[in-house]
């Protein structure tokens, strides 16, 4: 007992001579050992906030119950909730459908209005896309295993996965349908410089699960800066698959160089279209309003439109971002979709072009906002990561996720058996909750919503979308 208390002492010694030696810490310095309580603590405050401190409605980003209701979904289990709403009807802000006395039966609902078709009278293979879709994820910010449980979830629930800037990857081609988004660093279409490849684009363009090609000009969570994968994520594969070096930071510049103005942009949309005869849309967070509206009159002028356009609100998730770009630069969803919808409409142009809204759409009432707000379909990517058991951790940035869905340490781990099932039902369930919202409003179809539909308690008023958000 005595021998073990002197080595228990002098074992505290030493680390309260090193605490008063070393120089990085002045806390350790001032207070020895004591000091490293705080070390300590930091390090578990996110845990013990999580776990013992929210409740269910007040955890960030995402809150605790639209997590677990993203959980019950996902694993089929349960998911009625008791006793009433948690929620403050009377903020300002709240909003809700307006259900009519007249419901309608999920069997008076138009399946077919859940499909929308892109590209019909631009190209030779349009797609017939479900209304909802998984965001863009790379293989590199998700591990191999993850990529492969959402590629089989969404070949499963015929859906389709956005392969994110990173590349066409072997465990993407485990889907049916592919979205390819082609960034600024050209992954998986550039040459040795960095610089756009049109042969290498035609190669992996003709891929059969490739259906559409996404350009992104800009993401949500950091809008005019470049993607970002840390160093301790760039394993030799991925640099493979990517066409750069190995273990250092690979960050995409923050434009592209195959085009500099938004004639060019217009151009290089035609081109890729002519090259592969599939639909090809472009990605972007509204940012400067004149920069969009010149880009709408370029599309009018040169006569070339895309097949498609993703808004991403500055709400929209990422694993790695400046603080900076994530908390104060871009336009929030509920504010872009109805300038892109109202823009295209004033130009005439609106039936030429599919909105896709992206950006913190949880659940299938936050998907009739956006379709009532002007778009088309819609695009997730954090429920999917919840649904494969994501417990935001937020440590996505640091390939320390506890999860084992951000991390590649240890990716076996990470059943894609269990977790594609749970991608595909977690589709399935939010897709038919779609049908039961529109039903209670007494719409039979997905384009019979409109802005008027869904009520928003504004200034002390109740209004409705069309009247805050002016929707044409």
């Amino acid at each position: 007992m005595i021998k073990t208390l002197v080595v228990i002492g002098i074992f505290f010694i030493v680390i309260a001579l090193y605490d008063v030696i070393q120089k990085k810490h002045t806390i350790w310095r001032k207070y020895p050992i004591i000091g490293r309580l705080r070390w300590i603590m930091e390090k578990l405050r996110p845990k013990i906030q999580q776990y013992f401190v929210e409740n269910n409605t007040n955890g960030t980003p995402i809150p605790k119950f639209q997590r677990d209701i993203i959980y019950q979904r996902s694993k089929g289990q349960n998911e009625k909730v008791p006793f009433g709403t948690e929620l403050n009807l009377y903020e300002e802000g709240r909003s809700w459908i307006n259900h009519s006395n007249y419901p309608l039966s999920s069997d008076d609902f138009l399946k077919d209005s859940l499909r929308i078709l892109i590209g019909e009278k631009t190209c030779k293979h349009p797609y017939n896309s479900s209304i909802l879709n998984i965001s863009a994820m790379s293989y590199g910010s998700l591990n191999k295993n993850a990529i492969s449980s959402l590629a089989i979830g969404s070949k499963e629930g015929v859906f389709a996965l956005n392969t994110g800037e990173g590349s066409i990857s072997e465990y993407h081609l485990n889907a049916n349908d592919l979205i390819w988004q082609i960034g600024t660093g050209y992954f998986g279409c550039r040459n040795e410089e960095g610089r756009f490849d049109l042969n290498q684009f035609m190669l992996n363009s003709s891929r059969s699960q490739v259906k559409m090609i996404e350009i992104k000009l800009s993401q949500g969570a950091k809008p005019g800066h470049g993607g970002i994968l840390p160093a301790e994520k760039n394993t030799k594969e991925i640099a493979d698959i990517r066409g750069v070096e190995a273990g250092v930071d690979i960050i995409s510049p923050p434009m592209h160089t195959a085009f500099r103005n938004v004639n060019q942009l217009v151009s290089f949309i035609d081109r890729l279209r002519r090259s592969c005869d599939k639909p090809v849309g472009i990605k972007l967070c509204i940012g400067n309003r004149a920069e969009f509206s010149q880009l709408v009159k370029a599309m009018v002028n040169n006569n070339i439109y895309p097949d498609f356009i993703i808004i991403d609100g500055a709400e929209g998730g990422t694993g790695a971002a400046p603080l900076e770009f994530t908390n104060a630069v871009g336009t929030p969803l509920l504010d872009a979709i109805p300038f892109v919808h109202n823009s295209l409409v004033d130009n005439n142009i609106r039936d030429k072009i599919k909105i896709v809204a992206s950006g913190k759409i949880i659940n299938a009432f936050d998907i009739t906002k956006v379709l009532a707000l002007g778009a088309d379909m819609v695009n997730m990517a954090r429920p999917f990561m919840i649904s494969m058991g994501c417990i935001q951790a937020r440590q996505c940035h640091n390939g320390k996720c506890p999860a084992v869905i951000a991390t590649h340490k240890k990716a076996y781990l990470l059943n894609v058996d269990d977790k594609s099932k749970r991608v595909a039902r977690f589709h399935k369930a939010t897709v038919h909750k779609l049908i039961d919202l529109l039903c209670s409003a007494g719409i039979n179809r997905v384009d019979r919503l409109n802005s008027t539909h869904i009520s928003i308690r504004d200034k002390g008023e109740i209004k409705t979308l069309k009247d805050v958000y002016r929707v044409k």
